[in-house]
Parts: structure tokens; sequence; C-alpha cells
């Protein structure tokens, strides 16, 4: 079987002011690439890729960055100005599920993609959860979660009492497209109003992380922080 997985890349990256989130050097890379061998390494062999604002740049940039055993899928949003769950809506049809989401400014550590695919229900929607709380960098600007279990039961950035932070890491089953179609409100709607829809009706799963680490790549001093981070492992391993 195919394993597929499809990354969200449609934003103009204007509050880092970057021309493409995902190109942008970490550790001396691009961003995206740390995701891709990520996804090579847990056995994804075709990437769709949803871009929109840049979508000719990034769909050269990514061509020599594919590891060689992934296919490149590109599919352009036409209305990439609206919120990230009309780009996931942009899959459908196209993607094999069970599939990875994943979002394209993120940085993830490689173990969570392979906690994810293990322990994911085929059925489910599988949401990669931090729950080390304290450690999460700008936690006014985090997806908060709450559990009941290894159930989510609430998903908001505003959520008074949660217990857990939303990495931006997903194992998704085909019925997600119907749940984001049914959140949608004039032609708009955000993944999490359809991860929120699931959650009502006990079908998010959600995957602790553990130690492993991960970052939201959105402003300049998430960029700084991730850095930091990078820099701390070189020199530990030195």
């Amino acid at each position: 079987m195919t394993m597929d997985a499809v990354i969200l890349m449609a934003g103009a990256g204007s509050r880092l002011g970057a021309v493409a989130k995902p190109l942008v050097q970490i550790a001396g890379r691009p961003l995206i690439s740390f995701t891709l061998e990520a996804l090579a390494r847990v056995g994804v062999r075709r990437l769709h890729a949803i871009m929109g604002a840049n979508n000719e740049t990034l769909t050269n940039a990514l061509d020599p960055l594919l590891p060689e055993n992934i296919a490149l899928n590109t599919i352009v949003n036409p209305d990439w100005q609206k919120q990230n769950g009309v780009s996931v809506l942009c899959a459908a049809g196209h993607v094999q599920a069970p599939f990875f989401l994943a979002m394209g400014d993120h940085l993830f550590d490689a173990t969570i993609f392979e906690r994810l695919l293990r322990g994911a229900h085929p059925e489910h929607l599988n949401l990669a959860i931090d729950r080390k709380i304290d450690s999460v960098f700008d936690l006014d600007d985090a997806m908060k979660v709450q559990t009941a279990g290894d159930c989510v039961v609430g998903i908001a950035k505003n959520l008074n009492h949660y217990d857990a932070i939303d990495t931006g890491l997903f194992r998704c089953p085909n019925e997600l497209f119907d749940y984001l179609r049914r959140a949608q409100r004039a032609g708009d709607c955000s993944l999490a109003d359809g991860v929120r829809l699931m959650a009502s009706d006990r079908k998010v799963r959600a995957i602790d992380i553990g130690d492993a680490w991960w970052q939201d790549v959105d402003t300049p001093e998430m960029y700084a922080f991730a850095e930091e981070h990078f820099r701390e492992v070189a020199r530990a391993s030195a």
C-alpha cells in the first residue's frame, strides 16, 4: 500500500516576513526538509503539497529536497487566503487514507511520526498532542486541547480548561473531509472547526508525543526559539 501525506503550505508567511515559510533556513537547511525526511522514514511514498501564495517558488524548491522514494503531487488552493480547513479540503479525491497531515511551517522530531503511525486508529482522526504545557513557546498562540482519556473532547486557542497542546500533526481518515464540509460557513472553515465537530462525535484520538520536541515557526520569535533549540542539540552532541 502506498502511504500518503498532505502538507499545508498555502499561506503567505506574513507574520514571519518570509516569502515561503517552509523554505526558511533552520540550522542551515530548509525547514520543510526535516518533515520530508521524517515522512520518508515512516514509509510515506506520495506527498500532496497544498500550495497557494508562493506555489511556483515552493514547487521549484521542493523537487530537489524530496527523498528519492517520495512522489510529489502539488495542489494549488485558489482560495488560499481563507482558513486552513479549505486547504485541507483541496486534498479530497487525491489522497489515500489513512494519511498524515502536517503543517508546512512546523518542526517535528521524527519520533512523533513513528508514535502516530504505531498508535493511530484507522477509523478515527488521530492528533499528536503535547502534554508538556510548561515547555510550549508562546502558549497564548497555541491551539489548546482538552482530553478525556485518549479522546479529544475540546480544541480551541481560547479554551479555559485544557491539558494538552495540538502539535499540528495528524493521521487522518477520509471522514475528515466530510466533517470539514459540514463545518464550512460561506465556503470557509478552519481545520480546528472540523476537528471540533469530529471530537463532539468522539472520533478524535489523542496520541501523546511524550518527551519529543516540536515547534511552530510562525513568527520571528518562534524562529529564534527553534534556532536556539538546534544550537543546544549541537552543543550537547559535541
